[in-house]
């Protein structure tokens, strides 16, 4: 499949008034027969060198690329014009036994199966079972949400969907434990902690991704139709749609839940990983294969195959009711899908990634084109879109399916913009447990030269934002714009891209952040060295001083608690990473350590005022400081389970 069939002899005359390596920039005297028989042979090469490099099959670039990027294996699916489809797969369905990917291999999705959950949520809607704004307290009542704004805006269906209701995203425990079974209540994905209801922005607002909205849209599904969600989305929308190969129940690769036809989950050096049952299992459980994907895809680009309304549809991708939005960004999620402006084409997209697999759904629907493929590697350093930018040249978009870049529009006035450089943080975060983190490492800052806007992340390259009118800016990258700067009515600026959004903070704020963070590692390090020195390895021999011995008592109960956190490294070498967020003895000596912390810099600190030095004194209090600021943040104690 993916055959490029280009032919060179057409490209010949052009490529001799303008060559492929800009000859015509040099000035060469030779008779005309000669100039065009090195023209010729000059294009035969460029042009076997092109058919080399992009117009070999996708199979074969893909069983080259696949192990250069680190990974086992991947199964595709591309559709056309009129439905034609086409599938494909390269690589290892196991690494351990050598096992070829086949094109009729399943394999997991992670989040893509939101789509697909998406898609029967509003088949209920078509069926007139809820409504878009039916009030999600309403459909499950034993569920109680803290919402400042319930008055006026609770959290409906439509937010669910869209992921603006305001909820958090996640918690360790809800995705890294090896509790839950295939069975368990999906309201136990709720259980035992009141925050996680708990919403942080008006709904509709703001867009934050949340895998949590889609648990709960599971459990809406059972209120509404009486039924597992598993079994009513598996009879009554992937057998309709001709899904036959897919489905929404547990299916692993072990156990009495074992399909062999399941490709083998894996991460770096084709380390293999089994799936497991997580708790928010309708928010990212769903096993497949690349020919039910393209068919799902044929849906999505249609009216609804009479399973959705086609005004709903028409929705799957146009983000509505956000601040962004409304500021005239069309960058963002819609009730299923996101936007995704790459490599000169702009589609409707989900990605997935779960226990050892990556995937990715795409549909282009002005010309009926879509792409799927899926990994069964989930690797931290890989090059995934090297991947999706080939499969969407395979398609071949044309500039018709693409939106054109904003025509004519005027660079904003230098004085609007006076306010808006400085520094902006993240306003949802991956782990809400771990905001802190996010906002100390992730801030960006943005910095205005009169004609472009650059965005500079602490991590990562900064790019240049050119104006699209008003205060819509784009990256050159891209063929609409992407990044949208945004006032509140109480004077708060922020800064989105249609799925992130960032407030700016004053300065002073984000240097006492890095202030506390640097002090506070300066103290531990002074204790670790010192309180080693003195209270170990002078004490051994027969030079002790004064300035030891008075600061061993001192600083031996600091440096003993923070000699701790390493109690629990062996046992989280020894256990799976998918116990994280359960009660274990690596967790829970992890806690004990960083809880006893406090207390352990707060005695050292009471000790030395009676007999240490300043020095003492000033690293202890720089510790206690840092502790205190990362208490007031819920990460002392550190609680992998809450």
């Amino acid at each position: 499949m993916g055959i490029h069939a280009g032919i060179c002899a057409g490209q010949i005359a052009a490529r001799c008034r303008r060559p492929y390596f800009m000859i015509n920039t040099v000035q060469l005297r030779m008779p005309r027969l000669c100039l065009a028989l090195a023209c010729f042979l000059l294009n035969t090469l460029v042009c076997s060198a092109h058919a080399s490099n992009t117009g070999l099959p996708l199979q074969s670039v893909f069983e080259q690329a696949l192990p250069r990027a680190g990974l086992a294996g991947a199964l595709w699916s591309t559709v056309g014009p009129g439905g034609v489809t086409a599938t494909a797969a390269a690589g290892l369905k196991n690494v351990a036994t050598g096992e070829r990917m086949a094109v009729d291999t399943r394999v997991h999705v992670g989040s893509v199966a939101k789509t697909l959950l998406a898609l029967g949520v509003l088949r209920l809607v078509t069926d007139s079972k809820l409504t878009l704004d039916t009030p999600v307290a309403a459909l499950l009542p034993g569920l109680a949400f803290t919402n400042p704004w319930r008055g006026g805006d609770p959290v409906r269906v439509r937010h669910l969907l869209a992921h603006t209701s305001g909820l958090d995203n996640i918690r360790f425990w809800q995705m890294f434990s090896l509790e839950p079974r295939p069975d368990t209540p999906l309201a136990a994905g709720f259980a035992g902690d009141a925050s996680l209801l708990t919403v942080h922005a008006r709904p509709s607002s703001r867009y934050a991704y949340s895998n949590m909205n889609y648990a709960l849209l599971g459990m809406v599904i059972e209120a509404v139709s009486g039924e597992r969600y598993e079994r009513y989305l598996d009879t009554k929308l992937l057998r309709p749609l001709g899904m036959a190969d897919s489905t929404f129940e547990f299916v692993t690769q072990e156990g009495p839940f074992a399909d062999k036809r399941l490709a083998m989950g894996h991460f770096e050096q084709g380390a293999p990983q089994a799936a497991v049952p997580i708790y928010l299992r309708p928010a990212g459980q769903f096993t497949t294969t690349a020919a039910d994907m393209a068919r799902l895809a044929v849906m999505l680009m249609g009216d609804g195959a009479g399973l959705v309304r086609a005004d709903l549809m028409q929705q799957l991708d146009r983000p509505a009711g956000t601040d962004a939005a409304l500021a005239g960004l069309t960058a963002g999620h819609g009730l299923a899908l996101a936007v995704r402006d790459r490599h000169g084409a702009i589609g409707a997209c989900h990605p997935g990634g779960t226990v050892g697999y990556v995937a990715m759904l795409c549909v282009y629907r002005p010309q009926n084109k879509a792409f799927f493929i899926a990994f069964n590697a989930d690797s931290e350093g890989a090059d995934y879109e090297q991947f999706y930018k080939r499969l969407i040249a395979d398609l071949a978009l044309s500039p018709q399916g693409v939106r054109a870049k904003p025509a004519n529009v005027e660079t904003p006035p230098v004085a609007p913009m006076a306010d808006w450089p400085g520094w902006y943080v993240p306003m949802s975060f991956t782990v809400s447990s771990l905001a802190w983190t996010d906002v100390v490492f992730n801030f960006r800052r943005l910095d205005w030269d009169g004609t472009l806007l650059h965005l500079i992340p602490f991590q990562g390259a900064s790019k240049a934002l050119s104006p699209a009118g008003g205060l819509l800016f784009q990256t050159s990258d891209r063929i609409a714009p992407s990044h949208v700067l945004m006032r509140s009515d109480d004077g708060r600026r922020f800064m989105n891209d249609g799925l992130r959004t960032y407030e700016q903070v004053p300065w002073g704020r984000m240097l006492w952040l890095w202030g506390t963070l640097a002090a506070g590692l300066a103290g531990l390090a002074y204790v670790l060295v010192w309180g080693l020195w003195c209270c170990v390895i002078r004490r051994r021999s027969a030079a002790s001083t004064t300035a030891t011995a008075t600061t061993a008592p001192v600083l031996t109960i600091p440096l003993a608690s923070i000699l701790a956190l390493l109690l629990p490294v062996p046992f989280f070498y020894t256990q799976s990473f998918l116990q994280l967020g359960d009660r274990t003895a690596a967790s829970l000596l992890l806690a004990a350590a960083t809880g006893l912390l406090p207390f352990a810099m707060a005695w050292g600190l009471w000790r030395a005022r009676q007999r240490g030095h300043t020095s003492d004194r000033i690293a202890l209090a720089a510790v206690l400081q840092l502790l205190a600021v990362l208490a007031a943040w819920g990460l002392v104690p550190f609680r992998l389970w809450q």
